[in-house]
């Protein structure tokens, strides 16, 4: 079996001395090379022909964004993942370098001095990612995921009855999601008449400024969600950093609700959460969407939102960064459509305004559009 090889570029001695340290206790891997700069990792990629470069944001003579760009002249598929600060200035830098076509990104300890903390980011959050991306060398381009932990109930899910009426769009997200969002939220209408609510993998400040991103390329509005917003439609949220988002019914009312609960599936927030409460909340009127990302999140929460008689869509292997999350959902037979990143919004909008087609077609003019629709 061959061992991924990896380049770790990054201004700190410290730093590179950690991962090297922590990559070099699994037999999967082998640190090929490492670089104080981005100028001095242009001169090792050739030499050292690496699988997955890990690439630091912030560094003397050539930065890392500036590195990514070089790097993506002559090797476009190259994996580079960006080891970047939980800092609103390594946030920014982060989002830029995606855009820029970094792979992923991981965040560092706050505190790099500890070796302990340092060295469980590494395994916990790094190792995993690298794996999952360079799964090609394991065994296959692009490898479909392995069973769940817990397999799947055993009682197949009822269908979703055709042209159901949608009143929210629930949304799992995370290795690959920012690019994707930003091609997805784009291409939603204004006017959209539901609430679309959203879980992306990601840190405390980096979902303000990816909803900040978000907004300003997008017609429709988008926002971080707030506890105690009213969800509404024509508007999309996305679940804060370090809070699980839910959705919830009081009174005449749905509201966005936060919360700090345990992690689920190493994730908070946890896309499981948000479905399960849009499955109790909307019944047979969820429809959910599970895009690239690595992980099992969303398996459970679509089980959920199948039971209630919702829809699920999943994006298809080909145009995933990692086909783990959809993957899953696929495998366990909980989707009523795969389909590629570019079909994904319109399907949406076809669903949604199909639902709302049939239901003037089948009422009567008391039974109006506005009266089922959750303001």
């Amino acid at each position: 079996m061959s061992k991924i090889r990896i380049l770790v570029v990054d201004d700190s001695v410290v730093v590179r001395r950690m991962v090297s340290d922590a990559f070099a206790g699994d037999p999967q891997m082998v640190v090929a090379g490492t670089a104080a700069n981005g100028k001095i990792a242009l001169a090792k990629i050739p030499q050292v022909n690496p699988d997955v470069v890990i690439l630091d944001v912030d560094m003397p003579e050539l930065d890392g964004i500036a590195t990514l760009v070089e790097i993506r002249k002559s090797l476009p598929h190259l994996p580079v993942i960006m080891y970047s600060t939980l800092t609103g200035r390594g946030a920014e830098a982060t989002l830029d370098a995606l855009s820029k076509g970094a792979t992923d990104y991981v965040t560092k300890p706050s505190n790099v001095g500890s070796a302990a903390q340092g060295l469980e980011c590494i395994r916990t959050q790094l190792i995993p990612k690298v794996k999952e991306i360079c799964s090609a060398i394991l065994g296959g381009a692009k490898l479909a995921p392995s069973p769940p932990t817990s397999a799947p109930r055993a009682t197949r899910p009822p269908r979703a009855t055709p042209g159901e009426r949608i009143d929210v769009v629930a949304i799992a997200v995370s290795t690959g999601g920012p690019n994707a969002l930003s091609s997805l939220i784009p291409s939603l209408p204004r006017d959209l008449p539901v609430p679309v609510v959203i879980v992306q993998h990601m840190p405390p400040v980096f979902t303000s400024l990816l909803a900040e991103r978000l907004a300003a390329k997008s017609e429709i509005e988008v926002r971080e969600g707030q506890s105690g917003a009213a969800l509404r439609p024509e508007c999309v949220w996305i679940a804060p950093g370090d809070f699980h988002m839910i959705v919830a019914n009081e009174g005449d009312r749905i509201l966005l609700r936060t919360h700090q609960a345990p992690p689920e599936n190493s994730c908070r927030p946890a896309a499981d959460v948000l479905f399960r409460s849009a499955a109790e909340v909307y019944k047979t009127h969820a429809l959910a969407v599970v895009m690239t990302g690595m992980g099992q999140d969303g398996l459970r929460g679509c089980e959920h939102i199948r039971e209630h008689g919702g829809q699920v869509l999943a994006q298809d292997q080909a145009t995933s960064v990692v086909w783990g999350m959809p993957g899953f959902v696929v495998n366990a037979g909980l989707v009523d459509r795969v389909l590629p990143l570019e079909g994904l919004g319109p399907e949406i909008v076809r669903r949604v305004r199909a639902g709302r087609d049939n239901l003037h077609e089948c009422k009567s003019p008391i039974g109006t559009l506005e009266s089922s629709v959750v303001r």
